[in-house]
């Protein structure tokens, strides 16, 4: 069965081209031409992936995306930005988005972008990995220990590759051919953008995991309770 996308984006000749491009891939394509239709849809329907542009009339990218996480609706998100906005990528990472696109961007890269944001329930599947005190579960996308808390996924998949190596140190160049693969503005930075994300959910969620950094690069540890 194709995938299923709701597509949010105000501008109506980009929105047709992209929809004609998502559909002769194979996608099942709901248009939607501002953030209030955006979030009809949302109430209505299923999707296994969610494209936000950020700067909509009504209502705006990062509030749809915020109300969709706070009423527990953890479908992929990825947003569209104009280059100028960067503190709204920032807020709408920190908020939940999956990944972002800038504009003006080459229609292989969105597909791309695309695919990595719907493939979790093909390629994740039921699979839970534990490492000291934290379970990591891919089928809610979800890292726990005292708490739990949502990943998006790339962190997800950050987490889980360091889990699955975590008898070594993973450089920046290593994480970022096996997760930012093909994704030309990602950098070093990057990584360490959603290392410092993880640290912060580990520590909310009680976790004596630490993700360690040393000169040949991250690896997580578990520190013993000292009592």
């Amino acid at each position: 069965m194709a995938a299923k996308l709701l597509l949010a984006e105000d501008t109506r000749d980009l929105n047709r081209a992209l929809v004609t491009v998502l559909e002769h891939e194979g996608y099942d394509v709901v248009p939607a031409y501002d953030g209030e239709e955006a979030l009809h849809y949302v109430e209505l329907s299923n999707f296994d992936g969610v494209i936000l542009d950020i700067m909509m009339p009504k209502v705006d990218g990062l509030e749809v995306l915020s109300r969709m996480r706070s009423d527990g609706n953890y479908t992929p998100v990825l947003l569209l930005t104009a280059k100028a906005e960067v503190d709204d990528r920032v807020l709408g990472l920190d908020a939940g988005a999956d990944d972002y696109l800038t504009k003006p961007f080459a229609m292989k890269e969105l597909l791309a972008r695309v695919r990595s944001i719907t493939r979790r329930q093909q390629e994740y599947s039921n699979q839970r990995l534990v490492f000291g005190d934290i379970t990591l579960d891919a089928q809610e996308f979800e890292l726990s220990a005292g708490n739990a808390v949502r990943l998006s996924v790339k962190e997800f998949e950050l987490m889980q590759t360091l889990v699955m190596n975590d008898e070594r140190a993973l450089s920046c160049g290593y994480l970022l051919g096996r997760i930012w693969k093909g994704e030309d503005d990602a950098h070093d930075d990057t990584v360490r953008l959603y290392v410092s994300y993880l640290r912060g959910k580990l520590k909310w969620i009680g976790s004596r995991v630490i993700i360690a950094e040393s000169a040949d690069g991250y690896r997580l540890r578990f520190v013993e309770d000292k009592a």
